[in-house]
């Protein structure tokens, strides 16, 4: 659509030089003597003139929505005919005006298709031009014209050796070229007296055929000089007949029918699509770019309110613990790894897990492993670790197993190929302090970063997935806490009914549950943990096609809350709206930004659409630049993010196409596995070397590891409340 209306507003494919005047000698002498009406389909060519007491004004360059109608309309008043020269592309976008020419007895002749200077083109350029030019001329009016006037002419006498072998091979064509005896000039705005006075004949009673123009620019002029003008030579004996009316020739117009009438309606619909679609694309692009920089305006702002509050928190805490209101939190946790075929990675999970700064016992629950995962866990003997066995029964099911046998009120959960710092659980529970808090999202960090797609992820989340969780924090609508570093209250969860499998992302789902409970969720910048993000565009699909589908799954399942009062009214109002905006809706728009960039550097203004790209380009580097300032990251990842918006969002762009067509055809994903390579070491990247990350198994570990045979809380236990179950979805790490 946008190629189309880029060619019928001759944004490209268009020629608009102009060649200067040549040699005469191979034009006819009687031809440059001649009248300006020139029929050279025969061996020798004819001129004609116009007869005395008569004026044929002519129209050049239209149809224009705004002057061709006014002009139409003094020409009606005034009981007078006019030809007029349109173009191919005006016709195929203002096909209406074109039919009213038509239909109140005027006479329409070809100027091209996007009037470019014939002399300079060669007999398959011609032919194209007058084809097209026909071709929207059928679909505008449903005839075809004889009729021809080549762009930049005017006399007869002006033909020289480049244009009259243009006029002899239209001619072959079946054309007749009608030239001009006078130039109103109106295109350079003289002035009305100046336009009546040129387009006057110099002799008086002399016939005349007249060039004005009703497109191309301002013709308040032009439409003021024929109410003027054809009044006073009216009254001077004067008529104002069509061309081949004067001539006393047969009409230009002949009928089309069949596949040819059929084409010409099929080109000027598309045309008209493309112009209504082009509208629609421009706006949705402005949409697009205004939600990128309120957005960008939003999480810096916030984030920005975030990290103060962060320091300040922190200021407090080392100048003599923490405040009253906040005390620390020293109660041990229990850490639920869920894993399925994790022999690459699970060792280095627990391994990290015992570096821990907090006292805490480890349940890895093995949903079905077949490739030795549960083995590979019990054979390394730490104490403080015990295995859950179970057939494979999915993510959320295995979390509920283990929620049943945690030992501690406060649960982290963690995925199986994720690796956290020695004082990640101790950062993570620290919010619990506020009996309010329910859940806490980590700082989940990419790992496997040294290739090209790892840093593209990297980025991605120190500047996407953790400003937007600064923002939520501070808007108190955290939507998800991630599976690959998150804490819990287990009596929260039990009030919620546990983790559910309504949906792929049971991360989202639970943490939204725990908002319309009226839980607050927060978020630990400093609870940092390292993840194996996939390595492959295959493997990336597959895991962002699940937490796209899985967003979209959770918002419509908890839809309600945006009807509900108090804390899940709040998250309802808020947090679903920016969550569906930014997440589900949004990035629908964002491709234009691309489309039009494309297609800017191809057709448009090149220079200036480059700009406006580098000037969003930059924007969005001062935000990545500012988000790896907060987290305490090297630029270098940075210098890929050109590349980054090329392809890697791209990517995204069709991932999520693609779960909108699951989600509105109803479709239902499967838990798709990616394959880990166990690339992250149990000492985490940028983490200072922990020697009881590399004790060998069997070895005794930190004390700080509780014992797991400590009883289950009498209060621990799932509330009886039924599960909601009005659909849903949400995103998790893999």
């Amino acid at each position: 659509m946008l190629l189309l209306r880029g060619y019928v507003h001759s944004e490209f494919l268009a020629d608009h030089r102009v060649r200067p005047p040549a040699t005469t000698g191979a034009v006819p002498q009687k031809v440059l003597d001649g009248g300006p009406v020139l029929d050279a389909r025969g061996s020798e060519p004819v001129s004609h003139r116009v007869p005395d007491r008569n004026i044929v004004l002519t129209f050049d360059d239209g149809p224009d929505p705004e002057w061709t109608p006014k002009i139409l309309d003094k020409l009606a008043r005034h009981n007078a005919h006019a030809v007029f020269f349109v173009t191919g592309t005006m016709t195929a976008r203002h096909p209406d005006l074109v039919r009213r020419m038509v239909d109140e007895g005027h006479e329409v002749g070809l100027h091209t298709f996007n009037h470019p200077d014939l002399s300079y083109q060669s007999p398959g350029r011609v032919q194209r031009e007058l084809a097209q030019s026909q071709l929207a001329l059928a679909g505008a009016a449903g005839v075809h014209t004889s009729l021809f006037r080549p762009p930049y002419s005017s006399t007869a006498d002006a033909l020289d050796d480049r244009s009259w072998p243009v006029v002899r091979e239209v001619a072959s064509r079946g054309y007749i070229t009608a030239f001009i005896d006078t130039d109103s000039e109106d295109w350079a705005r003289p002035g009305v007296d100046e336009i009546v006075r040129r387009s006057t004949p110099r002799q008086p009673g002399e016939g005349a055929i007249v060039l004005m123009h009703d497109s191309g620019g301002d013709r308040s002029q032009t439409v003021a000089a024929l109410d003027r003008m054809i009044p006073r030579l009216q009254a001077q004996g004067y008529a104002f007949p069509r061309l081949t009316e004067a001539l006393g020739a047969p009409g230009p117009h002949s009928a089309v029918h069949g596949a040819q009438l059929w084409k010409g309606k099929a080109f000027v619909a598309a045309v008209g699509v493309s112009e209504s679609v082009t509208g629609v694309l421009v706006w949705a692009l402005v949409l697009a770019g205004g939600l990128v920089i309120a957005r960008f305006a939003l999480m810096l702002a916030l984030s920005a309110v975030h990290a103060g509050r962060a320091r300040r928190r922190h200021r407090g805490a080392r100048r003599g613990g923490a405040p009253p209101h906040a005390p620390q939190v020293t109660e041990p946790v229990t850490v639920l790894v869920p894993a399925f075929n994790e022999r690459e990675c699970i060792e280095n999970t627990v391994r990290s897990l015992a570096t821990s700064d907090h006292p805490l016992e480890v349940i890895v629950i093995d949903d079905g492993s077949t490739d030795g995962t549960a083995h590979i866990v019990e054979s390394l003997g730490l104490p403080g670790v015990r295995v859950l066995r179970q057939p494979n029964s999915g993510k959320p099911v295995a979390l509920n197993h283990g929620l049943q046998h945690a030992s501690h009120e406060l649960i982290v959960m963690m995925d199986g190929d994720t690796v956290f710092e020695p004082s990640t659980v101790r950062e993570l529970v620290q919010p619990f302090a506020d009996p309010r808090v329910g859940a806490v999202a980590g700082n989940a960090k990419v790992g496997n970063r040294q290739k090209l797609i790892g840093a593209w992820q990297h980025i991605e989340y120190v500047m996407g997935f953790n400003l937007d969780r600064r923002m939520y924090d501070v808007l108190r609508c955290m939507p998800t806490i991630p599976g690959a570093v998150g804490a819990f209250r287990r009596s929260a969860l039990w009030r919620v009914g546990g983790m559910s499998d309504d949906t792929l992302a049971e991360d989202t789902d639970v943490t939204m549950a725990l908002h319309r409970d009226g839980w607050q969720v927060v978020y630990a910048e400093r609870a940092r943990a390292w993840t194996e993000a996939p390595q492959n565009a295959r493997q990336l699909w597959s895991q962002r096609y699940r937490w796209s589908y899985g967003t979209m799954q959770a918002i419509w399942k908890h839809r309600r809350a945006v009807v509900e009062r108090g804390p899940s009214g709040h998250f309802g109002r808020v947090g679903l709206p920016l969550v569906s905006l930014f997440t589900v809706f949004a990035p629908l728009l964002a491709p234009l930004i691309d489309v039009f960039l494309v297609y800017g550097l191809l057709f448009g203004p090149t220079l200036r659409t480059a700009g406006a790209w580098l000037a969003v380009l930059a924007v969005q580097g001062l935000c990545a630049a500012y988000a790896f300032r907060l987290d305490r990251e090297r630029l270098t990842p940075l210098l890929t993010l050109p590349l980054q918006q090329l392809w890697y969002r791209q990517l995204m762009y069709m991932v999520l196409m693609q779960s909108w067509i699951t989600a509105l055809t109803g479709g239902r994903l499967k838990w798709q596995k990616l394959r880990r390579t166990g690339q992250l070491g149990a000492a985490p990247p940028g983490a200072a070397p922990d020697p009881r990350a590399l004790t060998p198994p069997g070895a005794p570990l930190s004390a700080t590891i509780a014992s797991p045979h400590r009883t289950t809380p009498a209060h621990a236990g799932p509330r009886a409340e039924p599960h909601r179950a009005d659909g849903g979805s949400g995103r998790t790490a893999t």
